[in-house]
């Protein structure tokens, strides 16, 4: 037979959604990506299925974990994934792609804002432009605070500014290839900033137009404590500039210093310059000690980041389900007999460096 002949060759998806308060959105979207479990044409002709949903547990507030184990016994292709404590999003994320096994990832948020229906348009914008990393580019402003807006268009232009120029857009709604993903989920260590760990890895992203909808009246899990924390994770994972930055900017202190003292000992040895008091002395020390303070600072910053990963903090922990091990045991029911030989269900994945 021809290879014309031949019927277009299927991609599969693993769509990936990190779970922190979805006990009331996870059921919806489970809904329209079950359309998408059987064989699917995107707008350009490309044939594919979401084979299997990861949804990754990071210990939320809310009774997720009851919603997670009543969809996983509804759909067979949902796999859930539980966390020992709240990682965070990233790390459930990274969690979730090493758990994966499709030739294609998907990360969605569990809020309901991402439609799965432009899973087709991301892959057909990977395969036009030959890219591992395709990005979501919300055509309409984001339902979020005028604060947060701000405060993430800030943050893209410091990423860019501090080293990490890879990232010209961003966003939480990606698709990325199988083995790219699952790679770096295996590599990335602690205080890793997902997006930027991505430009390490991949030569070019593709982007593609999204619609965000609205959150369902879901109240965001990000504090304005939260968002700082991780804008600046996201400024010491761009790379060392800020390293040099610093040194930079001490250089520059210290050619003023000089240029000052220069034109003090002309002032005093011509003596234009009446008796002072110590209010310029006063406001020299300050801003040199405050700009040694700050550069000291940023340099402790880089080192803890070391530390912790020579110390080998785990970026996540994945265990079993917790209702079904002793902790979630009732006391009343007989114990279960013990196997002959002892297996440990748990992973743990570190920096590999």
């Amino acid at each position: 037979m021809p290879l014309s002949d031949h019927a277009p060759r299927e991609h599969t998806i693993s769509v990936v959604v990190p779970v922190f308060r979805g006990e009331k959105t996870l059921p919806g979207l489970l809904e329209e990506l079950d359309a998408l479990n059987t064989s699917t044409l995107t707008p350009g002709g490309r044939r594919f299925r979401v084979s299997e949903v990861i949804l990754v547990h990071d210990a939320g507030p809310d009774r997720s974990d009851l919603a997670i184990r009543a969809l996983a016994g509804r759909y067979v292709y949902v796999r859930p994934v539980w966390l020992a404590r709240n990682f965070g999003q990233h790390a459930a994320t990274l969690a979730g792609m090493a758990s994966t096994g499709a030739e294609w990832i998907v990360t969605i948020d569990e809020d309901g804002q991402h439609d799965p229906a432009a899973i087709a348009d991301m892959l057909d914008a990977a395969l036009d432009t030959a890219s591992p990393l395709v990005y979501a580019a919300p055509t309409n402003a984001a339902p979020h605070t005028w604060f947060r807006k701000v405060s993430s268009r800030v943050a893209h232009g410091t990423a860019r500014v501090f080293g990490a120029g890879g990232l010209r857009h961003f966003h939480s709604f990606r698709l990325v290839l199988g083995e790219v993903g699952r790679g770096l989920a295996a590599y990335c260590g602690e205080s890793v900033y997902l997006d930027v760990a991505l430009t390490w890895v991949v030569s070019r992203a593709a982007v593609c137009p999204v619609t965000l909808r609205g959150e369902q009246g879901r109240p965001s899990g990000y504090s304005r404590r939260r968002l700082a924390s991780h804008f600046w994770r996201l400024v010491l994972t761009s790379g060392t500039r800020p390293l040099r930055m610093v040194a930079l900017f001490g250089a520059l202190l210290s050619v003023g210093a000089l240029a000052v003292l220069a034109w003090v000992l002309w002032a005093k040895w011509t003596d234009e310059v009446p008796v002072q008091g110590w209010t310029s002395v006063m406001v020299v020390l300050l801003v040199t000690a405050g700009a040694t303070l700050f550069s000291l600072g940023v340099v402790a910053e880089y080192l803890g980041i070391a530390a912790k990963s020579a110390m080998g903090k785990p970026l996540y922990l994945i265990v079993s389900d917790p209702a079904e091990g002793p902790l979630g045991r009732d006391a009343s029911s007989p114990a279960p007999a013990a196997l002959p030989e002892a297996r440990s269900t748990e992973r743990v994945v570190r920096a590999d460096r």
